[in-house]
């Protein structure tokens, strides 16, 4: 049997979606840390990370011509989990 390596998808937001103030990277951790991840089967791809005591949402756009990245802010843990959770649920 083969195991399933299927991670979750972010819904698609409805019309009364917040929005996110996504930024470009910033080099600012020597060490990041990934602790979850969306699934690499969509074009889109969303990522927690972690550093210094701070977490933030990664955002990475796959076309045939060009890879996109796009951060949120780094914040404290619990309000980067909150805006993980609002993504998954499309809210």
């Amino acid at each position: 049997m083969t195991p399933d390596f299927h991670g979750p998808h972010a819904d698609a937001g409805g019309f009364d979606a917040g929005s996110v103030d996504w930024r470009d990277p910033l080099p600012r951790f020597c060490r990041v840390r990934v602790l979850r991840h969306t699934c690499e089967c969509r074009a889109r791809i969303y990522e927690f990370c972690a550093a210094a005591g701070l977490a933030w949402i990664r955002r990475t756009d796959r076309s045939p011509t060009a890879v996109t990245v796009k951060e949120s802010r780094p914040t404290s843990y619990g309000e980067a989990e909150a805006l993980w959770e609002k993504l998954l649920s499309g809210r």
